[in-house]
């Protein structure tokens, strides 16, 4: 029995989406890898950073009492190296070589630069030729003062921060755990990449695309498999995703062909979101909740695929990270034709060029569900609305910004 598809528009089909309550859980990482994770707490200063004042180039620290009147010379009484500190006193008339990153003397006021010297190691002293316009000592506290923020609650971790966490001692952090997302690509026409090319077979590209997408956007993926169209395999495989997973991605079997087996399970799930959108590609996209487990079906064809991962999946997974959509809505500007007239809006794979203030947009080649010689260079989708006499050049387009180019 074929679910009943009622269409609706591409803002209600992710406006439903958005709406549905996520469970988002906690977890302990090691700093060093915590690259490219959400702070589920913020991390604050353990002291003062830095703690000791700090010189910021090679040189001679001297006192304020020698810090006018150049050029003088002064007596060299030791040096500190990074790592090192000077406990002795340091009076009027002396000076210690020191090394950028050392812990400058208590009573040292400027560092002076090693260019602006003249040394002469056989007497023990030093020609400073000419003063300095600031201290070159970085003071303590100049970065953060103890308990302050270093890195904010809901903020991305990334391989600066991981530098200032380290800074401080921090072994560990508070992060989001990313939602584990199984990925199941359907069809019996479909063949692994070790099989020859056989007549009436595609290679399944799909999965693969999935699995480095939700990857790239913060998931951790289960890659199921690829499945032939079996309706009694496939409803159990799924049924197994559904109880283990945050988010089920099936690919293919969403039309309404014999063999497709996701109009069966949504009709009978906790809560249909919708199964069918006035879109092109992908109109035939679906959505479902069973058992606290949002299922997205996406098309098989390469190109319906693409673009609904973006539409759909790509703002579910930065939600569970409690992050937003990567994808930048902008106003574009079609810059060259595009003739053809739909009932349903239509998604164009494009790519665009930001000039004179605005946004172009150009079609990327085909824009045939089934292709995918454009996937690679695509950077921004456009909407066409429909319509039916052909869109002109020059005018205004909603455009969704692809989070690379």
């Amino acid at each position: 029995m074929l679910t009943r598809r009622t269409p609706i528009s591409i803002a209600e089909a992710q406006a439903r989406i958005a709406k549905v309550p996520l469970t988002t859980k906690t977890e302990l990482v090691p700093v060093e890898e915590a690259n490219h994770r959400i702070l589920a707490a913020p991390a604050r200063a353990a002291y003062d950073y830095p703690h000791f004042r700090r010189s910021g180039v090679d040189g001679y620290a001297i006192c304020a009492a020698d810090d006018g009147a150049f050029p003088k010379t002064l007596t060299v009484v030791g040096e500190v190296a990074a790592g090192d500190t000077w406990g002795k006193p340091l009076t009027a008339g002396q000076t210690v070589r020191i090394m950028t990153g050392a812990a400058v003397p208590a009573a040292a006021t400027t560092v002076i630069m090693i260019e602006k010297t003249r040394s002469n190691p056989t007497a023990g002293t030093v020609e400073i030729m000419a003063g300095e316009k600031h201290s070159n000592i970085t003071e303590v506290g100049t970065d953060f003062k103890q308990g302050e923020v270093v890195l904010e609650k809901d903020q991305e971790i990334n391989p600066g921060g991981i530098a200032a966490l380290i800074a401080f001692g921090i072994r560990e952090v508070e992060v989001y755990q990313r939602p584990r997302i199984a990925i199941m690509a359907t069809g019996s026409e479909l063949l692994a990449s070790d099989q020859p090319i056989a007549a009436g077979k595609i290679y399944n590209s799909n999965g693969p695309m999935l699995k480095r997408l939700v990857e790239e956007t913060g998931g951790e993926v289960d890659y199921l498999g690829q499945f032939p169209d079996e309706p009694a395999q496939l409803k159990q495989v799924l049924a197994e995703a559904i109880a283990s997973h945050e988010i089920v991605i099936t690919d293919g079997g969403v039309s309404v062909g014999d063999y497709d087996f996701i109009g069966d399970a949504a009709r009978k799930a906790d809560q249909l979101l919708f199964n069918k959108v006035k879109q092109r590609p992908g109109s035939v996209t679906t959505a479902f909740v069973q058992d606290d487990t949002l299922v997205l079906a996406l098309s098989g064809n390469p190109g319906a695929c693409f673009v609904g991962y973006y539409l759909y999946v790509e703002p579910l997974i930065r939600r569970y990270q409690h992050q937003q959509s990567r994808i930048k809505t902008v106003s574009g500007i079609l810059a060259a034709p595009y003739t053809k007239t739909n009932g349903f809006d239509r998604v164009l794979r494009c790519t665009y060029q930001f000039s004179d203030g605005q946004f172009k947009i150009y079609p990327n080649g085909t824009d045939r569900s089934g292709s995918l010689a454009n996937l690679q260079t695509t950077t921004c989708f456009c909407v066409i609305p429909h319509s039916t006499s052909p869109i002109q050049v020059g005018a205004e387009v909603v455009t969704w910004l692809l989070p690379f180019k």
